[in-house]
This record gives C-alpha cells, structure tokens and sequence, in this order.
C-alpha cells in the first residue's frame, strides 16, 4: 500500500486485541505512524519494543507508544480497544457496566489531545459503548464508531467458503445487527460471485445452502468468539486484521462498504441505537448509512435486535 501522506493511528490499549491491531497495522502498511498506548508502563513499553524489533522487515511505518496519554496527541484516527476483556461464558453486554465506566473517564481526554480524529471503538460491547460514547463527546455524525459486525461478516464468508469451496474474497456476505447474541445474516443479498448464495449448487447440481444449512452458520458464526474464548482466553488476531482494515478505509478515504456501528436515527424506525448496517467508510468515518434491502424476515431481525440494545443503552443514559 502507497500512504500517500503522513498518517497517525494511536491504538489505546496494549492487550492482546490492541498489540495484535498494531502488529496488523505494521505489516499491512495501514498507517505511516502507529502509537501503542496504555497506562500499565512496563507492558505497553516491552510490547512496543518487541514490535519495533520487527519493523525492518516490513515498509515504512513506525511504532512508538508508552503510558503518557500525550503521546495521543493529532492522531488521524484512535482505535480503543482497552476495557474489561470478555470471559468464558459471559455474553459481550453483561461487560457493559465496567467499560462505560473506563470510557466515561477516557474518552474526553482523547478527544481533547486529538480533536479531528476518527475514533474507533474494539472494545466490547461495542455498540452499547458507541452510543454512550456518542453522548459523552458530542462529536459530528459519523467520527465515532465501531469495528461492529465486520469481523463476524468476516467468519460468516469464511464459513460460506470452505462449504463452496471456493476464495472467501468471492463471498459476499454481510452479517448485521448487534455486534452480539441478536446479530443475524442477510441471506436475501448474499452471493457467491454474482450467484445468489441460496441458488448455488455444488458439482452434483444439489442446493447447497438449504435453509437448515443457513441456520446452522447463523449459530456458527454467533458462537464463534465462545468457543475461541473457551480454548485460547480471548479473540485478537482476526479482530486486529478487521481492525486495520477499517483503519485503512479511512485514512485512504476509501469509501468502502463495511457493517460498521454507528448510531442510528431514523432507520427503519431505528433512533438512538448503535448498531452494524452497510456504511460507506471514508475520511471523517462513517460518510453514509446504506438503506439495505431486507427481506420481512431479516427487518423483522433487525427491530428485535435495536430493542435488545435500547435496553441496555437505556441503564447507562
């Protein structure tokens, strides 16, 4: 990737999903500087080192960071991913009470230091914690976000491929809703190439994705992080990957289509709730919400999963 200017991303958190951001954002080029940041000196600084000793093997970017949150300062886009992490067995809302809490005393110190960037939120719940966030800085529509539904969409298309056999690049398909227990697929508009994935057929000429199929990956990807949570402690790598990507949308000005969460108003009956819809992602963020085709099944999906959020956002308004 050509960065074509100087470009500055702080990551706010050096466990394992920010460490695993950086290392992604160093490999894929996606910032010129990247800044590792969290208070626990001794981590951030050792983490910091061990990434940098591997710099001369990738392109120009750089990593610097530490525990002064100065070091903050003009970055381009802020990706937090610090909080709570996720435990075996506890679903991503019962995580709320504690992160809004580290948000609410963090959030306006970043903006203050970096008041033009676009911040990212990693950190779960993450819709939950984007409309808190929204409230907290006031910031314009669009500049404060999160990672959303992108890195479930992401196993939802690997799943769909290694079924197809074919490149998961060739499968399109978004999950949305929350990033969560009440997330859901749209069928209706997936596609393997331009073949709608409900007609495809395997060598026999049999349908291969009938409807007990599709609800089998449905459960498939809404599990996915339990069961890498149950074996390993918690999910980073593929979350660093999605998160760069995004990273990337927005410093190139991309205009890219990702499910990223921002807060709603006024879709499909939609207000005051974060959730993950198609978004076109660019400079500033998110630049436009997509009115997505959904079948009466899928907007049905759609309404259960705003109502589950509006409770929960409602304990911290």
């Amino acid at each position: 990737m050509t960065i074509a200017r100087s470009t500055k991303l702080t990551i706010v958190g050096a466990g394992s999903v920010g460490t695993s951001l950086a290392y992604a954002a160093l490999i894929r080029g996606s910032a010129r500087e990247v800044v590792l940041y969290d208070i626990a000196t001794a981590k951030v600084e050792a983490e910091v080192l061990d990434l940098a000793h591997g710099t001369p093997f990738v392109g120009s970017s750089r990593i610097t960071g530490g525990s002064d949150i100065e070091l903050v300062a003009d970055s381009d886009v802020v990706v937090i991913t610090a909080g709570a992490k996720q435990e075996p067995g506890q679903t991503r809302l019962e995580l709320a009470g504690v992160n809004v809490g580290i948000l609410e005393k963090m959030l306006p110190q970043l903006v203050a230091l970096a008041p033009n960037a676009v911040f990212i939120l990693v950190t779960n719940p993450c819709d939950v914690l984007t409309a808190v966030a929204e409230r907290i800085t006031e910031l314009p529509a669009g500049r404060i976000f999160s990672s959303g539904t992108v890195l479930d969409s992401a196993r939802l298309r690997w799943l769909v491929a290694e079924a197809a056999q074919v490149a998961p690049q060739s499968v399109h398909a978004l999950i949305v809703g929350e990033h969560g227990d009440t997330e859901f697929p749209l069928w209706s508009t997936a596609t393997i190439g331009q073949t709608p994935l409900r007609e495809w057929t395997d060598a026999s000429g049999s349908l291969l994705f009938p409807r007990e199929r599709l609800e089998t990956l449905t459960h498939d990807v809404v599990h996915a992080a339990y069961k890498v949570i149950a074996g390993k402690g918690a999910t980073n790598y593929a979350i660093g990957l999605s998160g760069a990507r995004i990273v990337e949308a927005v410093l190139q000005d991309e205009r890219s289509i990702l499910p990223v969460s921002s807060v709603l108003h006024g879709y499909r009956g939609i207000d005051g709730v974060a959730l993950s819809v198609p978004s076109i992602v660019g400079a500033g963020g998110v630049q436009r919400i997509l009115d997505t085709p959904m079948d009466d099944r899928e907007a049905a999906e759609l309404a259960h999963s705003a109502e589950t959020l509006a409770a929960s956002i409602a304990l911290f308004s």
